[in-house]
């Protein structure tokens, strides 16, 4: 997958979301989407502790071990959606970072 994919559906999923609150002032559509991607992160979180065993027994018992793919796609796809509200480039965010930790981790 291309980023460009990435923000093409970014934008997408923005147009049906501002359609589907059909907020006055497009900035408050930031708190629905923050909260979704913190609970795309519990998600992933619980999944996480389930794929290294630390989850409880009975937790474990129910758990689609191969569900954990899809919730790291969930915390990415629902940040893009929150990237793409704010207006931020998420494929120039990700290179200026890349190369920041880059040159922090030169020898």
């Amino acid at each position: 997958m291309e980023i460009q994919e990435l923000k093409d559906f970014s934008k997408r999923m923005h147009k049906k979301l501002e359609s589907y609150y059909k907020f006055d002032d497009p900035r408050k559509l930031n708190m629905p989407i923050t909260i979704k991607i913190m609970e795309e992160l519990g998600e992933l979180c619980d999944d996480g502790l389930a794929h290294s065993g630390l989850q409880r027994k009975e937790k474990l018992e129910k758990k689609d071990m191969d569900n954990l793919q899809e919730e790291f796609a969930d915390v990415i796809l629902t940040t893009c959606n929150l990237a793409e509200n704010m207006g931020v480039d998420i494929e120039e965010a990700l290179q200026k970072k890349i190369k920041k930790v880059d040159e922090r981790f030169k020898e």
